[in-house]
């Protein structure tokens, strides 16, 4: 499992000083997120967004801020895994004005404020803390209070995806961070982490130019391996096959090990609870996620749509734990998805 991908050690900018065209020099991947989004111009193909979950057993919650160019969005969703509702705030923006996402990926602030949802992402040395309050569409209100710990020995995995010299995506996914706090709805809390069991912080982060018609998958999760190290698990497809880039690999106590090469995918778009299973060429990742929920959703607005399958659940199988061997998880929490859009 090793990759010929260019492993970047140092700050780089996304484009060219036009803000327009490629930076060939940034095309690889790094442990930090070292790429800074100098886009400009290209209105209506430029897409940005910053998206939060946080997994447990028993509920996943999420908070989303986008900037697609036609419309911004910003937003904060729960799902019970166990009584299978759902709830949450989204607010359409159009234009995306006042929606300002930095052009270095986890840095400063990110907030939002109007009549049915307040929102606050804050950027801290060592943690992230997202804060939210909201009415629901059936008037429950909800809060969410959450730290999302960033230790500097933590990788991630950023990369940058490149179509064309016009048309590419810079991608950092931060998987099986540890998180902490609380969600609120209605006169029910739910604690996340700490004493209550293991919660576990996602970050993806995305600044690109991206083609009218766009099919991908994503998959993730974390928790621990049959040996006891901490585990996080990172997977895409579709979108990256046969460009030389991935932005696959695995997380184990901190450290990424980058797969180079792209996965296969077994699932049915037709039948989103049976089992997906993502495996490597060599087999040295063969995983399965068992799925206890499926959120389905589909928006239109004109020429734009989007339709998504994702999956949550538990991930099973083998992952390379160390160069030249494999190491077994059972029962790691995860999710995975398809998402076809028209954007």
């Amino acid at each position: 499992m090793t990759t010929t991908e260019p492993e970047l050690t140092g700050p780089v900018d996304l484009c060219l000083p036009d803000g327009r065209r490629l930076n060939l020099r940034a095309c690889g991947w790094s442990r930090r997120p070292l790429h800074r989004a100098n886009l400009a111009g290209s209105w209506g193909r430029t897409k940005k967004w910053d998206y939060w979950a946080v997994l447990t057993d028993d509920v996943v919650v999420s908070v989303t801020v986008a900037d697609i160019d036609y419309l911004g969005l910003v937003g904060v969703e729960w799902i019970d895994l166990v009584s299978h509702r759902s709830g949450g705030r989204t607010v359409t923006v159009p234009l995306a004005r006042g929606v300002d996402l930095p052009a270095l990926a986890g840095t400063g602030r990110l907030t939002h404020h109007s009549r049915r949802l307040d929102l606050d992402v804050a950027y801290l040395p060592d943690a992230t803390q997202l804060s939210a309050s909201w009415t629901g569409a059936d008037g429950t209100s909800g809060s969410l209070d959450v730290a999302v710990a960033d230790p500097a020995a933590h990788d991630s995995l950023n990369v940058v995806i490149p179509w064309t010299d016009t048309r590419f995506q810079y991608t950092s996914k931060h998987q099986a961070r540890r998180a902490t706090g609380a969600l609120a709805i209605g006169d029910r809390t739910v604690r996340l982490g700490g004493g209550t069991g293991e919660a576990w912080g996602v970050f993806d982060a995305g600044r690109g130019r991206w083609p009218y018609r766009t099919t991908w998958n994503w998959a993730g999760g974390a928790g621990r391996t049959a040996g006891g190290a901490v585990v996080g698990l990172q997977f895409g497809g579709k979108w990256t096959d046969g460009t030389g880039f991935t932005e696959n690999g695995v997380i184990v106590d901190g450290r990424l090990f980058k797969i180079g090469a792209d996965l296969i995918w077994e699932y049915e778009w037709s039948d989103p609870m049976a089992p997906w299973r993502v495996r490597s060429p060599d087999g040295a990742l063969d995983v399965t996620l068992t799925v206890v929920h499926d959120r389905h959703a589909r928006t239109g607005a004109g020429l734009v749509s989007t339709e998504v399958h994702q999956v949550f659940g538990h991930w099973n199988g083998v992952i390379p734990a160390h160069p030249g061997r494999s190491d077994r998880i059972d029962g790691v929490l995860g999710f995975a998805e398809e998402s076809r859009s028209r954007w």
